[in-house]
């Protein structure tokens, strides 16, 4: 009984403090993009008391390797080694990125921004809103799924604000994207207003059959 007990309390504990859920206690979802999209609670969004700085924060360095997220991102989405603005490694200055928005290809980390597919507002009215704080840091700065997180040229993402679909599309890859958008509203629990369900509908009818494969947070 005590062991059992200890466990409940240490399992309380890790979830308090922010540690990560182990691998074997994530669920995975696979689906077809078209049953996917189905599958996507309707509610309306409710984005009163929106305050991205107080309830999400900004790019973390959790590793204390003075990189922070955006930093982790371009380094991690490069296609060649990247170089930094100085000896100690914790600003990105050029790589090689190819934002898959437009299919541009960019050299200067300056020239492209990190995205957040999910917009963090549209994050907010869609679910965000109800969570604790730790998990909205940590939705912020989702390292663990390569759809969250992605550098696009700075015009496109811009003009894309904290529109979803119904009301913004990329140029190029609109299927990806909408298989994107779907998989990471999966990965956080979080729900689509009508307008937003209709218009995902609509592009994944008109998408070639894909799968998506998502671990849910």
């Amino acid at each position: 009984m005590l062991g059992k007990a200890l466990s409940v309390i240490v399992g309380a504990i890790l979830l308090v403090s922010g540690f990560t859920v182990p691998a074997e206690a994530a669920t995975t979802y696979k689906a077809s993009l078209r049953s996917a999209v189905r599958s996507l609670p309707v509610a309306a969004e409710r984005d009163t008391g929106y305050d991205r700085y107080r309830y999400f924060g900004d790019w973390k360095d959790f590793n204390r390797d003075c990189q922070d997220t955006r930093a982790e991102v371009l380094i991690q989405e490069s296609k060649t080694t990247t170089r930094f603005t100085s000896p100690t490694r914790c600003t990105v200055s050029k790589g090689k990125w190819v934002t898959n928005w437009d299919n541009r290809t960019h050299y200067y980390a300056s020239k492209v921004q990190i995205d957040h597919l999910i917009p963090v507002h549209e994050a907010w009215g869609s679910g965000a809103k109800s969570w604790s704080q730790n998990r909205r840091i940590n939705f912020y700065n989702d390292m663990g799924d390569r759809r969250a997180l992605n550098p696009q040229t700075s015009s496109l993402n811009s003009s894309k604000q904290a529109s979803g679909p119904e009301a913004w599309m990329p140029p190029k890859n609109r299927c990806r994207y909408v298989a994107d958008w779907v998989a990471i509203k999966i990965r956080w629990g979080l729900k689509v207003d009508r307008a937003e369900k209709d218009a995902l509908v609509k592009f994944a009818n008109a998408c070639s059959s894909r799968t998506i494969t998502v671990t849910k947070r």
